[in-house]
């Protein structure tokens, strides 16, 4: 089809097993192959099918390199001590939780961490820490170790902020050099009018 390279960016829900979910016979052997259901997994397999198919997959970052985070702050306030301390404790738990393929995304209070992302998604994971901490959240978004940035990048848009605004969070943290910013003008313009800080850290 003319088609010789593919890249991915943004994020994609995660397939509820049950009732909706339909793969065809191509995708339940893939699934039978990779034995598990991890997103790292199923990313992989799909991944994998893409390039059996003699299109290989690239890292999005050369066709959007605006894109990419910088490190320090990137829209909203300056972050406080006390916030660069919970952001720092937000990135230390999420890097554990990732090696085990569990989630990208950890909120923390006041030293206190209220949430990790798990099979429920980012959006669900950070209502429920502003359910039991309240607001003035600071979020971090990792890369899992050995993640593949060609097909799994992380990446934040003007959506992400929005859940922040509405939720109360203050910060969201970024990996420096590793995060994509999707509609980047948007993006900052959206965290500086809701007062959400976007910090590079690293």
């Amino acid at each position: 089809s003319g088609v010789d390279r593919a890249a991915m960016a943004g994020g994609i829900s995660r397939a509820r097993l049950g009732d909706s979910f339909a793969p065809d016979a191509r995708a339940l052997r893939m699934l039978s192959r990779i034995g598990r259901f991890s997103d790292d997994a199923v990313l992989r397999g799909v991944a994998g099918e893409v390039e059996a198919e003699g299109i290989p997959m690239i890292d999005p970052v050369p066709f959007i390199p605006d894109a990419l985070a910088h490190a320090g702050r990137i829209a909203g306030p300056e972050p406080s001590a006390a916030q660069l301390r919970d952001l720092d404790l937000a990135f230390a738990v999420a890097r554990q939780i990732g090696g085990f393929d569990i989630g990208q995304t950890v909120a923390v209070r006041d030293g206190t961490v209220a949430a990790v992302e798990a099979v429920e998604g980012t959006d669900a994971a950070l209502r429920r820490a502003a359910q039991l901490m309240g607001k003035r959240l600071v979020v971090a978004k990792s890369a899992k170790p050995g993640q593949d940035l060609r097909f799994d990048r992380p990446a934040i848009g003007p959506a992400t902020i929005a859940l922040l605004d509405e939720i109360g969070a203050v910060v969201l943290g970024i990996e420096a050099e590793v995060t994509l910013l999707l509609e980047r003008e948007r993006t900052v313009e959206t965290a500086r009018s809701a007062g959400v800080t976007v910090y590079g850290h690293g």
